[in-house]
């Protein structure tokens, strides 16, 4: 579903990827994590065009993403993004936030955007709040919209960018639920976190990453039981513990 292959990036002359090259298949949960600054959130910016890269290819689902000739509106409206911190149009209800897109990039009518936004509030148990604005919601709850939102635009895969980094302790899980819940469904995901009982429940396969380079690309029980660079034992000891 999504495959990188030699992906180098540079901000001028500082290389922020470094050769990465990797595949997720469909229905796979794949889970990036790795320190601060390593190019987990560039790594998966790059995957739908957020952040050009300047050497190798990303297809997605067959569509080299850094070609010139695609569309990049259209291949977004098929890879849903969360970001860390929600990205909800403030000025818009939370019903208007989930129909906008639907509207204009697939061209749905209005009712039946509604309709397939409201099922998806249910989904992440937040129908009751389908009319309130995102001021008035949590950073749990608004998460939960986001999520919804990206589903809105029936996706191949997702993306999440350190979706629970900006919440209260008590409202990861809430996020989390939903999150376990797409993977059990067979949602091709990459996710980059920090959350490494969710990458135990439900990942795959591990991307660590440092210093822009992919490390280690193993499944998890490998990668939780045996890492096999010192980098990431590391990593292991310090959160874990």
């Amino acid at each position: 579903m999504i495959s990188l292959k030699h992906v180098s990036k540079w901000y001028d002359r500082f290389q922020v990827l470094s050769d990465c090259t990797t595949e997720v298949k469909k229905g796979e949960v794949v889970v990036v994590c790795g320190p601060s600054g390593s190019g987990k959130s560039t790594l998966i910016k790059a995957v739908n065009g957020l952040e050009p890269i300047q050497e190798g290819t990303i297809l997605v689902d067959g569509i080299a993403v850094n070609d010139p000739k695609t569309n990049l509106a259209q291949l977004r409206a098929r890879v849903g993004m969360v970001f860390q911190h929600f990205e909800l149009f403030p000025h818009l209800s939370i019903i208007e936030n989930l129909t906008l897109a639907q509207v204009k990039v697939l061209n749905r009518s209005k009712s039946e955007a509604e309709k397939k936004g409201l099922a998806l509030l249910d989904r992440v148990g937040l129908s009751s709040h389908a009319h309130k604005f995102p001021s008035q919601l949590s950073g749990g709850q608004q998460q939960r919209v986001a999520i919804a939102r990206a589903l809105c635009m029936d996706p191949i895969a997702m993306l999440f960018d350190e979706p629970t980094s900006a919440l209260d302790p008590e409202m990861i899980n809430e996020v989390l639920d939903v999150m376990v819940e797409l993977a059990y469904e067979g949602m091709t995901m990459m996710v980059v976190t920090h959350e490494m009982g969710f990458a135990k429940k439900v990942a795959h396969r591990i991307l660590f990453m440092d210093e822009g380079r992919i490390v280690e690309d193993t499944n998890k029980d490998d990668f939780f039981n045996n890492p096999q660079s010192e980098r990431a034992k590391d990593f292991l000891a310090k959160i874990l513990h």
